[in-house]
Formats: structure tokens, sequence, C-alpha cells
């Protein structure tokens, strides 16, 4: 592989870590606080940065107001990994990806201690670029996260391969001009014509030129 020419670019949550669970049970908490529905918050949430979806379901709080709830949400998400897990062939592949010298970067929506704290509790390796929802102005579906992924990675956005699971990155994904990876069973106008596996246990799109098993 020419580690020069290409790169790659994963979403972390639902992509390299399974942390539905821990998600479901916080955002469903704070759903009921809030007199909101959990399944269509939950719905509207996954993928995007959580002061977005707080300020999208309850417009009208102060910024300082949301920004407390926003803090409350990530303490409690960071506190709670108990049942995260890597998606399978996940951390063999980024591990073979990091042998090779790979250009290797996760751009995920949730914030850098948060990211971390998951990624550690799957055992899953972190690469030198981490993009985070600090680093951004605008969350996915914004493509401005891959881009900066690439570009701190040196290699054009057209020359990654970008790997995501939910309707808010995959916009992003496909926005940015990166070639992408549907990645699970997720399913909508966005992914088609997209490629997808399952998870990294067989053959992955774009590795080495064509693929490669993890």
């Amino acid at each position: 592989m020419d580690s020069s020419a290409r790169g790659y670019l994963f979403d972390m949550d639902g992509t390299l870590v399974d942390s539905h669970a821990v998600v479901e049970a916080v955002w469903t908490e704070f759903c009921l606080r809030h007199g909101l529905d959990p399944k269509v918050v939950l719905a509207y949430a996954h993928g995007r940065q959580a002061g977005d979806t707080v300020a999208h379901f309850l417009p009208a709080l102060t910024d300082s107001t949301r920004a407390e709830l926003v803090a409350g949400v990530l303490a409690e998400e960071v506190s709670r990994t108990d049942g995260i897990v890597e998606v399978p062939g996940a951390r063999r592949l980024l591990a073979a990806l990091a042998e090779r010298g790979a250009p290797v970067a996760i751009v995920t929506s949730a914030p850098r201690e948060l990211a971390i704290a998951r990624l550690t509790a799957a055992g899953v390796g972190i690469p030198d670029v981490l993009v985070a929802a600090e680093d951004v102005e605008r969350g996915k579906p914004d493509p401005s996260c891959y881009l900066l992924a690439a570009s701190r990675l040196g290699v054009p956005i057209e020359r990654c391969v970008v790997f995501e699971d939910a309707e808010a990155g995959l916009v992003a994904a496909v926005a940015s001009g990166g070639r992408t990876v549907v990645v699970g069973t997720y399913a909508s106008a966005t992914t088609d014509g997209l490629e997808r596996i399952a998870d990294y246990t067989a053959a992955v799109p774009g590795i080495d030129g064509a693929a490669v098993t993890s």
C-alpha cells in the first residue's frame, strides 16, 4: 500500500465502537426529564453533536442553560463505559493500518473526553489525528469535520475512504467528497449506491487499493 496516497477516516460511535446501550440509556433519561419522545430524539441525535440535539428539541433555552444540560449529558456519558465494545474487527483493522503506516483519523461528533473514554473502554487504538466536537464550528452533517481530518493527515479528501453508520455522518462524508462506506445496516436515500460492510471481520473496501481481511 502506498500509505501517502490514501487516508482512512472513521466515525466512532456505531462505526468503531458499539455504545448503543449507553447512548440510548442516557438520552432516554434526558428525554423523560424534559418531556420529549426518546424515539424521536434518538433518531435525530445519532451522529450529531449533543449541543445540536438539545438546541433542536429545546430551542427556547438560553445559551447558558443549554450549555449546562449538554455538560450534564456529557458527564453521564463519560461515566458510563460498562458494556462498550468494539465493532467486530475494528481493533485489528486499526492496528493493521497503524503497522503499515497508513494515514488514519477518527472523526466524531463526541467531545474529545468522551471519545477517548469510549475508545479506551472498547480497546480501540487512538490514532494521532482525532477530530472531535471541539475542533469544528459546525458538526455533522456539515462536512467540515472530514475535510479537517483529511487536511491534518495531509491527504486530499478525494483520496480518503470514509467509514460511517448514521445519516448525519453519511451526509457529511458524501458532501466532503470522500469515498464513503456504510458500516452496518442503516439505509436511506443517502446510502443508495454506496459501498457497505456489516463490520470489519471480512473484506473492507478501500484498503490496499481493493480490500483487506481484518
